[in-house]
């Protein structure tokens, strides 16, 4: 279920959490006001991007930044967004603990009228325990998590797809005399990603989702784990699953320019504290390990870049080389951050997609 035919394709990710993706204090982050919103997206909508993509987000990490301490509810925005744009595929990113699915598959169905068929669901099974105790639940381990996204990705399929009443019953959701009408518009249902690295994430992509969104620290790990998806949605499940990066855009017109713009936003406005705070709960909920004490920082600054996104620093056309990187690893697309939305954007039109489009990656875009 691609959202277009383009060989690479490309969303904006996490404009509606103050300062978006990027963990530092420097000038020109996402501020979390809807007219800010409201630009970026119809901007997207006009570039012909395929889709924008928040991140849910209850509370922030602390720091002197106070990263994504402020941040709008992803089904309203995303609702809001969905009647101010035109052709732009607009997600709702939602954990699974903080809305029921039969409410989550009517708030979906209701969002993809509204929008003529554009809506999409980013699924997070949840892996934020401080979050999670705001909705006055504990944070289940991490296969039990899993293992309940599965049933109510399961529910809300069922309930966007089935004609007449059904009765579901599971470990996790009981729910006795279900019924849903009308249906999405987006038939047999919008599509859906879901960001699966660990075996349980995969799995539950290559089940459930459409596209799935990967972390990795380089290229060659991203090759690796693209084709790990592929063979677990075709050997086990008979499905094909698109895999999509995340690259955090630092863009000038000469590389030296971009490099100090870089170590501007990083090293000079970098909040190693927020950034800690948020690799600490990832930690200890994942139950990996932490990085060698000595390379913490290292690790740090790259996380500051983009939510650990792949730090793409350089000129517009080293921008592309490594877009056209990610797609020779057989990503399907990318979602796209910058320390300046507007500015980013604007370094896209002007300079990365009639670059992208002279490469092949992406069809020329109308005038």
């Amino acid at each position: 279920m691609a959202l277009s035919a383009n060989r690479f394709q490309l969303a904006v990710f996490g404009s509606n959490v103050s300062h978006g993706c990027t963990i530092s204090s420097a000038a020109g982050g996402i501020a979390v006001e809807w007219a800010e919103s409201l630009r970026i997206a119809q901007t997207a909508d006009r570039l012909g991007l395929e889709a924008i993509i928040p991140v849910c987000r209850w509370k922030g990490f602390g720091g002197p930044s106070e990263f994504n301490h402020r941040s709008f509810e992803t089904w309203t925005w995303a609702a809001g967004i969905a009647q101010a744009t035109a052709h732009i595929q607009v997600f709702a990113t939602t954990a699974v603990a903080s809305v029921h699915p039969v409410m989550a598959a009517k708030q979906g169905a209701t969002i993809d009228h509204i929008s003529g068929g554009r809506f999409g669901l980013n699924v997070v099974a949840g892996w934020n325990s401080h979050e999670v105790a705001m909705f006055g639940k504990a944070q289940l381990p991490h296969a039990a998590r899993y293992a309940m996204t599965d049933e109510w990705m399961s529910l809300i399929q069922a309930l966007w797809t089935r004609e007449g009443e059904f009765d579901f019953a599971g470990e996790y959701f009981q729910a006795p005399h279900c019924y849903a009408e009308p249906k999405p518009v987006q038939r047999p249902r919008p599509p859906v990603m879901s960001a699966g690295v660990s075996p349980a994430g995969r799995r539950f992509a290559a089940r459930h989702a459409d596209m799935n969104f990967i972390l990795a620290p380089n290229l060659a790990m991203a090759a690796a784990t693209v084709a790990d998806v592929h063979r677990i949605a075709r050997e086990d499940f008979g499905r094909t699953v698109e895999v999509w990066g995340n690259a955090a855009v630092f863009c000038a017109p000469t590389h030296a320019e971009a490099e100090d713009y870089y170590r501007h936003v990083i090293h000079e406005q970098g909040d190693l504290e927020a950034a800690g705070n948020l690799l600490d709960t990832f930690t200890a909920e994942s139950g990996s390990q932490l990085p060698d004490p000595a390379l913490r920082e290292s690790y740090l600054r790259n996380m500051m870049a983009g939510y650990s996104g792949f730090p793409v620093v350089g000129t517009p056309e080293e921008v592309v080389d490594f877009l056209q990187e990610m797609a020779a690893c057989g990503m399907a697309g990318a979602t796209l951050s910058w320390p300046d939305y507007d500015a980013g954007l604007q370094q896209l039109a002007q300079a990365i997609l009639p670059e992208m489009e002279t490469r092949g990656l992406r069809a020329p875009r109308a005038v």
